[in-house]
């Protein structure tokens, strides 16, 4: 028994371990990243609620244009008391229909509805600049975790670069080549790689919460990306930024807006007409259940303001005011986005120029590293220029995964400038 239970623990055990290293073999492409915070994010399912809400709004705002039907039950009984005659109880018995149907109101009701058009326009806009801004920041947080799996590769490379130079260093002090300030100089630098390695894991963990939080994941849990460091929407040749912003979510949401202003002072304006209903109505009431006597309306009413304490003109002023405060906030953001696009490309150029830069630094520093430890190790080249050298490697390695990574977040705020949302993908 013994020996079985023994068994069924190393299985147990074993099952456990293949477990959590499925759990820590999750790779994700930026596609998968994309379709689950399409799906997940907070912000997109509450800018997808505010849609929903503003198309009740019209739905509402609409409703006044057509007939509005009620019906009517009542039972009731009277008691009355009279000196000469005493007391008397009598029963009434009423059930019915009625309904009102606008008929004019100077356009009132119509220019809320289209106010209201407009500002479903506005939300769905609106949905679209969170989706850029979610993809945007989705983005960063996929890059920031790229370059720190990257990162982590390097600085154990580094570390195996130190470690390699000590042991050089270690061999030529203990034969009297080296002096002592060489070998701690080398020691101290090891030491300062091992910290490079621990820190480029905790950044690493940070980066990789920060993308379960852009994905919407409830639950955190191991991951890893797969990707490249390859530029796609480069946009070499200077593009039209006037026309790139004409489709910009955010300007449309505020043109959207300033459309639904107009059409609010147009509302505003016809509160000064009369407004124009129609009544209709059928009855029956009796003292005895079921009624039978019929009883049937048919009218017009007719109302027109005549003073309320200048409320209508306020009314108009303050119309007059939200649209003209929209058209300048159109302007101020039309231009904004302009200059925001134009600074956007020139940094997506200047970064994507930098990564060329910095490669072949890189290649030239690896060369002269090459050379300087196999002169270094015959003695052609003093342990002060050597290190030197070294020291160039180690940051040429790290600016040129910063240039790959500085050119792929400018490429996603260039993107983002263009207000591409998620479906860009």
């Amino acid at each position: 028994m013994p020996k079985y239970f023994k068994s069924f623990l190393v299985f147990i055990l074993f099952l456990f371990l293949f477990l959590n290293q499925a759990q820590a073999e999750e790779f994700l492409t930026w596609q998968d990243c994309v379709r689950e915070a399409a799906k997940n994010h907070p912000d997109l399912i509450a800018a997808g609620e505010e849609v929903k809400q503003s198309q009740a709004a019209k739905g509402i705002t609409a409703s006044a244009l057509y007939p509005q039907i009620n019906s009517n039950l009542n039972a009731s009984t009277v008691k009355t008391s009279s000196s000469t005659r005493g007391s008397s109880i009598a029963d009434t018995y009423t059930y019915g229909v009625t309904g009102t149907q606008l008929v004019f109101d100077g356009l009132k009701t119509i220019n809320n509805v289209n106010a209201a058009s407009e500002n479903l326009k506005a939300a769905r806009e609106s949905f679209k600049f969170t989706s850029a801004t979610v993809r945007q920041r989705l983005r960063v947080a996929f890059v920031s975790l790229l370059r720190a799996q990257e990162l982590l590769n390097i600085t154990q490379q580094i570390y195996d670069i130190r470690r390699g130079n000590l042991e050089l260093i270690v061999l030529r002090y203990e034969s009297g080549l080296e002096h002592k300030g060489a070998l701690l100089t080398a020691e101290a630098d090891l030491a300062d790689a091992a910290y490079g390695i621990d820190q480029a894991k905790r950044g690493r963990e940070v980066a990789e919460r920060d993308l379960i939080k852009e994905m919407g994941r409830i639950q955190p849990a191991p991951l890893e990306v797969k990707g490249d460091f390859v530029v796609k929407d480069a946009a070499e040749e200077k593009p039209d930024f006037g026309t790139l912003a004409k489709s910009n979510p955010s300007l449309l949401q505020l043109t959207a807006q300033k459309n639904a202003a107009d059409f609010g002072l147009k509302s505003a304006y016809a509160n000064f007409l009369p407004t124009l209903s129609g009544q209709a109505g059928a009855n029956k009431s009796n003292p005895q259940w079921p009624p039978k006597n019929d009883q049937w309306n048919l009218g017009l009413t007719l109302s027109m303001p005549i003073f309320e304490g200048g409320l209508r003109f306020a009314q108009v002023s303050q119309a007059k005011a939200l649209l003209n405060q929209l058209q300048e906030n159109e302007r101020s953001t039309r231009d904004g986005i302009v200059l925001t696009l134009e600074q956007a490309w020139a940094a997506l150029q200047d970064a994507i120029e930098n990564v060329g830069v910095q490669r072949k630094s890189l290649i030239a520093t690896e060369e002269r590293s090459k050379i300087a430890q196999a002169q270094y190790s015959i003695g052609f080249v003093s342990f002060d220029n050597w290190t030197i050298i070294e020291d160039n490697l180690v940051t040429a390695k790290r600016a040129f995964l910063d240039a790959q990574t500085n050119a792929l977040l400018a490429e996603a705020n260039w993107i983002k400038a263009k207000g591409e949302t998620l479906e860009y993908e």
